[in-house]
């Protein structure tokens, strides 16, 4: 196996570096974060950092980038408190991938691209129409990562909305019947596909499939 040292990489130009590590830990979820600025302008952005925090209550987290510059999406957030987040699937990845294009603040990526605002009943944040999972999160609290200045987000689950053909009947839900793409480093898109689902693991136990057919 080709081995690099903390030193070598380090020592790489950032370009090399950056694609490395970012692809080295393996495939992360890939969402559409959208805001709305006390303006009023929709904004939306491909997340990569999305994860499950905790169920009761149901909370996720995120990582924003340093401060350093402009940060749409973190500014909204903290503004207006509330934002949702958008499963991304095969037939959205050009246009969620051009949402990482640096627009200034009074332009909404949905002007841009070929995603389109989706608004719901007593919800003024806009949801990315035709995305299967959509969560309706609200800003509870964040922490500085001191070691490289980003920041991690802390949000609840107000809301859920899913397609009905993913739900299971113990309520776990299906992503590839939805062709719901996973990400690879920064620019790596690829598309999961379900090989199992395994019960609960007990000391010297089999493992038996739950996986209904």
């Amino acid at each position: 196996m080709i081995n690099f040292s903390k030193e070598a990489i380090n020592e790489m130009e950032s370009i090399t570096r950056l694609n490395l590590i970012n692809s080295c830990t393996g495939y992360k979820s890939a969402n559409l974060i959208a805001t709305k600025s006390k303006d009023g302008i929709s904004n939306v952005a491909i997340f990569s950092s999305i994860t499950h925090i905790g169920s009761n209550p149901p909370m996720i987290s995120f990582i924003t980038r340093p401060l350093s510059v402009k940060r749409d999406t973190y500014t909204n957030i903290k503004e207006i408190g509330f934002f949702t987040v958008n499963h991304i699937t095969e037939n959205m990845v050009a246009d969620a991938h051009h949402t990482s294009a640096n627009y200034d603040e009074s332009i909404s990526e949905f002007d841009k691209t070929n995603l389109i605002e989706e608004y719901k009943e007593s919800i003024l944040i806009p949801f990315v129409k035709g995305s299967p999972v959509q969560l309706y999160c609200k800003y509870l609290n964040e922490y500085h990562i001191k070691e490289n200045d980003t920041i991690h987000i802390i949000a609840s689950i107000e809301n859920l909305f899913f397609e009905e053909e993913l739900l299971h009947k113990d309520h776990w839900l299906q992503l590839d019947k939805a062709n719901v793409i996973a990400i690879n480093g920064l620019d790596g898109y690829a598309l999961p596909k379900l090989i199992d689902r395994l019960e609960y693991a007990r000391p010297n136990i089999k493992e038996k499939s739950i996986l209904e057919k």
